[in-house]
C-alpha cells in the first residue's frame, strides 16, 4: 500500500483541511498519515476560531511518520507561518528529501478568513517551493504570491504561472475555478510546456474543500507512481463527480461527496 503524509490544518466541519485529504487518500486507496498544523473551528458557514500546534510539535508528528511508517508522497496545506514552513521545509529536507511533494498554499477559506501570516508567503516561495513537485494556486493565491493584480482571463493565468515556476517548483496547477463563464480552465505549467484542462462548471454551493481535495488526489496519484499530466487528471476527474454527487450538508459551502463511489 503506497503511503502519504499530509501536513495541513484540521477543519471540525469535515469538508476541508486533513479531513478531506483523509477521506481522499482513503477513496484512492492510499495510506493518509497526518501531521496537524492548527486546528480551526470551522464549519459550512466559515472560521470561528484557529488554534496553532506548536512548531516542535508538528516537526514531532512529521518525524514520526516519515521515520518509522515513510512516506511515497507528501502533501502541505495551511501553513500558518513562516515558522512553521521553516519547520516543515527542514524535517522534509532530513526526512523525505527525494518525496514527491504537492504543496497547496492555502490562504484563505472559502467563507473569506485568512489562514495564514504576513510573514509565511516569503517563507513559502523560499523554503517550500524549491521542493515541490507542484504548487497547486488557485487565482487569488497566485496573486497574493506574486503581488500582482487580479489575474483576468487564461492568458494572464499562463503569465502568473510561469512567473511561480521561477520560484523553483518542477510545476504550477494553475487552477482557473475563480474565472468567470460556463467553462473551467486549469493550466499545468512546467518548463517543458503547458497542458490545458477544460471542463464544464458545476452550478453548486457545496464547493467547501475542492482545493484541498484536489492536491490530496494528486498526490495520491503521485504516490501511486503516476506521472503528473496523469495525476492532474485524474484528480480533476475525482473532484468533478465528488461536487456532482454532494450531499448538501450544512447551510454554507457544503462539503464534496468524497465517498461518492460508496453512496446511494
Amino acid at each position: 500500500m503506497k503511503r502519504l503524509l499530509i501536513v495541513a490544518g484540521s477543519d471540525s466541519g469535515g469538508g476541508a483541511g486533513i479531513q478531506a485529504d483523509i477521506k481522499t487518500a482513503t477513496m484512492h486507496g492510499v495510506f493518509a498519515m497526518t501531521a496537524v498544523t492548527a486546528i480551526t473551528v470551522q464549519d459550512t458557514r466559515g472560521v470561528h476560531g484557529v488554534h496553532v500546534i506548536p512548531d516542535e510539535v508538528i516537526a514531532d508528528q512529521m518525524a514520526a511518520c516519515l521515520i518509522d511508517i515513510g512516506a511515497d508522497a507528501v502533501k502541505t496545506g495551511m501553513l500558518h507561518s513562516a515558522g512553521t514552513i521553516e519547520t516543515v521545509a527542514r524535517v522534509l529536507g532530513s526526512q523525505a528529501p527525494d518525496v514527491p511533494l504537492v504543496v497547496d498554499p492555502v490562504m484563505v477559506a472559502k467563507g473569506g478568513a485568512r489562514l495564514i501570516d504576513d510573514t509565511a508567503v516569503d517563507a513559502m516561495k523560499a523554503h517550500l517551493f524549491p521542493r515541490a513537485s507542484v504548487i497547486t494556486p488557485n487565482l487569488p493565491e497566485a496573486a497574493a504570491l506574486l503581488g500582482s493584480a487580479e489575474i483576468a482571463d487564461v492568458a494572464a493565468m499562463e503569465e502568473a504561472g510561469r512567473a511561480l515556476l521561477a520560484f523553483g517548483p518542477r510545476a504550477v496547477l494553475m487552477k482557473g475555478g475563480h474565472l468567470p463563464g460556463d467553462q473551467v480552465s486549469d493550466l499545468l505549467i512546467t518548463k517543458g510546456g503547458m497542458s490545458r484542462y477544460d471542463g464544464p462548471r458545476i452550478e453548486s454551493r457545496d464547493t467547501h474543500g475542492t482545493g484541498c481535495t484536489l492536491a490530496s488526489a494528486i498526490a495520491s496519484g503521485l504516490a501511486q507512481g503516476l506521472a503528473l499530466s496523469d495525476a492532474v487528471a485524474a484528480a480533476r476527474a475525482y473532484v468533478t463527480r465528488a461536487i456532482e454527487s454532494a450531499p448538501g450538508l450544512g447551510h454554507g459551502h457544503g462539503p464534496l461527496n468524497h465517498m461518492y463511489g460508496l453512496t446511494p
